[in-house]
């Protein structure tokens, strides 16, 4: 029942990264398509292999993912608990991608942990909720809008003189470096948080103990389901990002992934704060747009994408809680 339990729990966290994959693919490649720099498969293809690549970068948001937010439950409770988390994860990111609105698949993640362990009694360290979660939360979009303004009008002035045709074609080639650089930061934020998951569950098997390196199939097994989800695409998600927020150019384009790209790499390699890719990316088109004018942004939609950020945590966490009283009632 224990091994059956572990390769459900494994199985679980491996069919939510393939979620976050194409419920995020847009974080990445949304504004390179919509400007034309790249085509939707080129773009999709190029995301897959990038995403591949970051998730081997770094372990650090992984261990804070495993170590820092819940205290590892054990027995069969402890895998209901991961199990429920996953659930409530996995059942916000369907919604958020059938209405096309891009919440964060790393937020509904960690509700879907603090739910989960709440109905199960578990321990929750609420310091390093606060700090790795919630301050991240809310900090990353201030820093992404402000640095996305700042990025677009220095581009503006040093371009100022240059012919705009050429400008533009300048910066549609530099967006295929730039989208790339986002695709390698979203490998390596969110492949991280499964590989957190799946640690959790090998340590209450009593395969691996706490604190061990993570094993090199995890890492494969993680970065492998997350590009083949990115490569699946998120077409909803994608307009609402490429398209409704602005209509971007490819020089915002290109300073939007910059800006987004340069937090999420600052927040992996200097705080091992698991951010969200979604929050950055759009808070940065946000800044970006607001340089041509205020009233270039569709506030009204940016607005319900910011409700959006702020219920996930909380709803994730409730499904997350019912999933556990379901699951402890049929199998506890």
């Amino acid at each position: 029942m224990d091994t059956l339990a572990l390769v459900v729990v494994i199985g679980v966290a491996l069919f939510f990264t393939y979620t976050n994959g194409f419920h995020d693919s847009a974080n990445a490649i949304a504004t390179s398509i919509s400007t034309r720099a790249l085509t939707p498969r080129a773009a999709l293809a190029m995301a897959a292999v990038m995403n591949l690549a970051g998730a081997f970068m770094g372990s650090g948001i992984a261990k804070t993912v495993s170590e820092g937010l819940i205290a590892t439950p054990t027995g069969s409770t402890g895998m209901m608990i991961l199990f429920a988390a996953l659930a409530g994860a996995i059942t916000w990111n369907m919604i958020t991608w059938y209405f096309g609105l891009p919440s964060s698949s790393s937020h509904a993640l960690f509700g879907g942990m603090v739910g989960a362990a709440l109905a199960g009694s578990s321990t929750v360290y609420w310091s390093g909720v606060l700090e790795k979660v919630v301050i991240p939360m809310f900090l990353s979009p201030l820093v992404g809008l402000l640095i996305g303004y700042l990025v677009m009008t220095a581009i503006m002035w040093i371009f100022r003189r240059a012919n705009p045709h050429k400008a533009q074609r300048g910066f549609r080639i530099a967006q295929t470096v730039s989208a790339a650089g986002m695709a390698l930061g979203h490998g390596l934020q969110d492949a991280q948080k499964t590989m957190g998951i799946v640690v959790m569950a090998l340590v209450i098997a009593g395969v691996e103990e706490e604190g061990d390196a993570i094993p090199t199939w995890v890492k494969i097994a993680c970065a492998l389901m997350l590009s083949a989800g990115t490569y699946a695409g998120g077409w909803r998600i994608m307009r609402t990002l490429g398209r409704r927020i602005i209509e971007l150019d490819p020089p915002q384009g290109f300073a939007a992934e910059t800006t987004a790209a340069s937090v999420m790499y600052t927040s992996a390699f200097m705080f091992h704060a698991p951010i969200s890719t979604t929050h950055v990316i759009t808070s940065a088109i946000m800044g970006v747009g607001a340089t041509k004018r205020v009233k270039a942004v569709r506030w009204g939609v940016a607005k319900n994408i910011v409700a959006g950020w702020f219920i996930t945590m909380p709803a994730a966490a409730a499904v997350a809680a019912v999933s556990f009283w379901i699951v402890n009632l049929a199998f506890g």
